[in-house]
């Protein structure tokens, strides 16, 4: 009989890590997205698309955004709410504003309700 060989995958993310192994630094990532940007991929695997970027918001006391990226807000074309995954250990919620600032640029926003901060889609 030969002895047991020794597996050379990596734990997934977010495993635990054996006692006293090194632990890997991970960069931040927005929130709902499978991977930091920068994360090298597997050749030929497919890659995210429209990954959310953090952004600067100046919002009302409603909530409602008066300024993004320091452009000033003209019109709040819609508002939804979105809710997913509550069923796992990380839940989505966040709250989506299509707006068209003074420039005429349209732009979609969101508020994360649960860990905070305002993020745009990258397009």
């Amino acid at each position: 009989m030969s002895a047991p060989r020794s597996s050379s995958r990596r734990p997934a993310p977010g495993a635990p890590q054996a006692p006293g192994a090194p632990q890997t630094p991970r960069a931040p990532r927005a929130p709902g997205t499978p991977s930091a940007p920068g994360t090298p991929q597997a050749p030929g695997a497919p890659r995210p698309l429209n990954l959310p970027r953090a952004v600067r918001v100046r919002a009302g006391r409603d909530g409602v955004p008066r300024a993004v990226e320091g452009r000033a807000v003209e019109v709040v074309r819609e508002s939804w709410l979105v809710e997913d995954r509550w069923w796992t250990d990380t839940p989505l919620r966040r709250r989506y504003w299509e707006v068209v600032s003074a420039s005429g640029r349209n732009v979609v926003v969101f508020h994360d309700l649960l860990a905070g901060g305002w993020f745009a889609q990258a397009g």
